[in-house]
């Protein structure tokens, strides 16, 4: 797998900004600001725009993130919506939870899965489980030790987004298999950067907020739903899911059916002028640069940073256990108050998350240099 050269060229980044943060939000490319601005300017001359282009458009946008899923998924798999928190939402509604069963999460968890999922299971007389993070950062274990009889689901990540410790995805959707369990995703801290092989982890609903590693602008991200859920129940009745709603002078007939596939679980208006061109070009960008390159590319720099942490004292998760793409370093003494701060003040980005992991993310247009930059300042911040 190649290593891409430096891509900064493509990003409105700054001489002497040292952005490393693509976990908190990633930077907008030229190509794709000038996709939303052109969406934008289309919606200026609506007499331009026809009825088939709100259905082309959306449907342009399901295909391109069914390419980077892969396997088996398909544009008539994708619903849009616009956060993470919708697609759980529609998880919530569509998976069958009875009383006294189980739903397992992450502790820590980002609060779109926790705050579903704790209102779901109360409303289903249902436990809510959460996995406390291991000492070892093998969740894998953790979570599969947590799966019993009793579990109808399990709500999860592909990493956890305080350090970037990874969960081995097919492993536990075996063990949920065993037990007749359902798999809900939110890979919105990774799709895009790393590799994913959908067919081999089966979940049930996947979803991915585009705006950081699907490198796109926010309000706007994409629900995978297994075709065994096609013919679920939609969080919302509009015009556009309906049968034949292409019709734009039958509208008042009122279909009881259904457009095909999982665009009955769409967010109203979902043929966002200005979000969905720019979310196209995004994912066209990642698709040029290929994940596997790109996690390679991360990877490399995150294995740097990784090795002269250790140096300040600073570890994150195994090799073996951590993304490539991601990582979080503690300290045996924990981290100084205000450190994001002050490096931010020496225009180096990064994030401290639960106050306790120093969360740096590389994307590709970072490059060694960046890296020299972050140590050169982080290693001032945590002089005695």
């Amino acid at each position: 797998m190649p290593i891409l050269p430096p891509q900064r060229h493509l990003f409105d980044i700054p001489d002497g900004a040292t952005y490393l943060n693509c976990a908190y939000m990633a930077p907008l490319s030229h190509a794709v600001v000038a996709a939303g601005r052109r969406g934008l300017e289309a919606k200026a001359r609506p007499w331009e725009i026809h009825p088939r282009d709100f259905f082309s458009l959306a449907d342009q946008a399901r295909a391109r993130f069914a390419a980077l899923l892969g396997g088996s998924a398909t544009g008539n798999d994708i619903a849009i919506v616009p956060a993470a928190s919708y697609g759980m939402a529609v998880a919530c509604a569509n998976l069958p939870i009875a009383p006294g069963q189980r739903v397992v999460a992450l502790a820590d968890e980002f609060p779109s899965t926790i705050l579903s999922w704790r209102e779901r299971a109360r409303q289903a007389g249902a436990d809510f489980v959460l996995v406390a993070r291991p000492e070892d950062d093998n969740w894998t274990t953790a979570v599969c030790a947590a799966i019993d009889e009793r579990t109808a689901v399990a709500a999860l990540p592909y990493l956890h987004w305080f350090t970037g410790a990874k969960l081995d995805l097919p492993t536990i959707r075996n063990r949920l298999r065993a037990v007749g369990a359902a798999l809900v995703l939110d890979l919105t801290q990774s799709l895009g950067a790393a590799p994913f092989d959908l067919d081999a982890v089966d979940p049930d609903f996947l979803v991915a907020a585009c705006y950081k590693w699907l490198m796109g602008p926010y309000s706007i991200g994409f629900l995978y739903v297994a075709p065994r859920w096609h013919h679920g129940r939609p969080l919302e009745h509009h015009w556009f899911g309906r049968e034949a709603s292409e019709n734009f002078s039958a509208l008042t007939d009122y279909p009881e059916g259904f457009q095909p596939g999982a665009r009955r679980f769409d967010v109203g208006e979902p043929s966002n002028f200005a979000l969905l061109p720019a979310a196209v070009a995004a994912i066209d960008q990642i698709l040029a640069w290929g994940i596997e390159n790109i996690a390679e590319t991360s990877g490399t720099l995150v294995d740097e940073i990784v090795r002269r942490a250790a140096r300040l004292g600073l570890t994150g998760p195994p090799a073996d256990r951590r993304a490539r793409h991601y990582v979080g370093l503690r300290g045996e003494r924990g981290l100084p108050a205000g450190l994001a701060e002050r490096l931010a003040d020496a225009q180096v980005y990064v994030s401290v998350r639960g106050g306790q992991s120093l969360r740096i993310t590389p994307h590709v247009y970072n490059d060694r240099a960046d890296v020299d930059r972050l140590f050169e300042v982080l290693g001032s911040a945590l002089a005695p």
